[in-house]
């Protein structure tokens, strides 16, 4: 286990704001780094190794805001705080406390050498135009943090000018589901940059387990505001993160819209990055918000059933039942070649240690498990 990930996502640390003039801010001291279209990378400063930190500084507009750094299997051992500037009223949040995910891909085109960085789960802010670090070592400062770090901010509209309007996905599958398939938003209806994927998709035999996650943050957004935020993840998975495409295969807003994530087909059994050691024969369904701070609505999870229940009935699988998966590696939780016994609808910490998808969430699976079975059942 490695408890120190245990922690409420995006904790609000102190809610007391302070205007950019109060803080006294004149030019930023840390250039960004080159970045490609969307991301803006500024390293972390600093010579102490248990500590590094940003001052507040004025920024290029952003939405989405995490920190990432070098070696994809080292954990940060610490704490990652933001704050951030409104860019409407000029108004400083309170430090919020970054979830420690390092969900690095075990196989496929984004577990690859070059260029493929640990982070944390990213943060939707809104819209805009200042940032405050500070990551700090476990132990009150006294452990080593990781080599490289640098804070990610991402515009949602520097990866795509804009959202074509929503239609609905259409599955090409060539066995039956033993549930309907729901409605689904597809990659164009978010957005998807298509030029930012390089290699084509992976794929397993089944999907034998469906995994439910929460994006972390904040509940704090509209659903029209869905697009934005599922386009910002996916650049910082790409661009901040090395991968070749979002993680999830599916996303779930809280008004109960599903869409699609990770390209390769809806029915096709891809291999995602969403459960580090269980990505093989498994999928991923995210549902955008934190989940330890809100309650989740019925659709949500209706939706999050729906998915399940015919993503399980492609291979004929019970969304009630359970399976023996092995872990493909160590995690911090399985060590590489132990098998577990898994529900076909789990939760990420079930494979993982984590707090993703939040209590809320996680106590709702039960509910989740009967509404695709019933789903299956017709």
């Amino acid at each position: 286990m490695t408890p120190h990930l245990f922690r409420r996502t995006a904790r609000v640390v102190t809610t007391a704001a302070v205007t950019l003039a109060t803080l006294g801010l004149t030019s930023p001291a840390t250039p960004a780094e080159p970045h490609p279209a969307g991301v803006q990378s500024i390293a972390l400063p600093g010579s102490d190794a248990a500590l590094r930190a940003l001052p507040a500084r004025r920024t290029e507009p952003f939405s989405m805001v995490g920190v990432t750094w070098a070696d994809p299997r080292a954990e940060l051992g610490g704490t990652a705080q933001v704050r951030t500037r409104d860019r409407a009223t000029g108004v400083w949040s309170g430090w919020r406390e970054l979830e420690l995910d390092v969900r690095t891909p075990e196989a496929g085109p984004d577990a690859g050498a070059g260029g493929v960085r640990a982070g944390t789960q990213p943060l939707w802010t809104g819209p805009a135009d200042g940032v405050q670090v500070r990551v700090t070592g476990r132990h009150g400062g006294r452990s080593r943090l990781p080599e490289g770090l640098r804070v990610e901010l991402v515009d949602p509209a520097g990866g795509s000018a804009s959202a074509p309007a929503r239609t609905t996905a259409t599955a090409t599958a060539t066995a039956a589901s033993t549930a309907p398939q729901p409605a689904v938003t597809p990659r164009s209806g978010w957005g998807a940059d298509e030029s930012l994927v390089k290699d084509p998709a992976t794929y397993t035999t089944d999907t034998k387990v469906v995994f439910a996650h929460h994006t972390a943050g904040t509940n704090d957004y509209t659903c029209a505001q869905s697009p934005d935020i599922i386009r910002a993840i996916f650049l910082y998975h790409v661009q901040s993160q090395g991968w070749n495409d979002i993680g999830y295969q599916f996303l779930v807003d809280k008004c109960g819209t599903v869409f699609e994530g990770r390209a390769g087909g809806i029915d096709k059994p891809v291999l995602g990055a969403q459960t580090y050691g269980f990505n093989t024969d498994t999928s991923g369904v995210a549902v955008l918000g934190n989940y330890n701070d809100a309650l989740s609505s019925s659709p949500v999870r209706e939706a999050v059933a729906a998915v399940a229940a015919w993503k399980l009935g492609l291979h004929g699988y019970d969304a009630a039942g359970t399976v023996v998966l092995t872990a493909a590696a160590d995690n911090g939780k399985y060590t590489k070649g132990q098998k577990v016994t898994l529900n076909r609808i789990s939760g990420h910490r079930d494979g993982y240690p984590t707090e993703c998808p939040g209590n809320n969430l996680y106590a709702d699976l039960p509910a989740i498990r009967a509404l695709a079975a019933a789903a299956q059942a017709g």
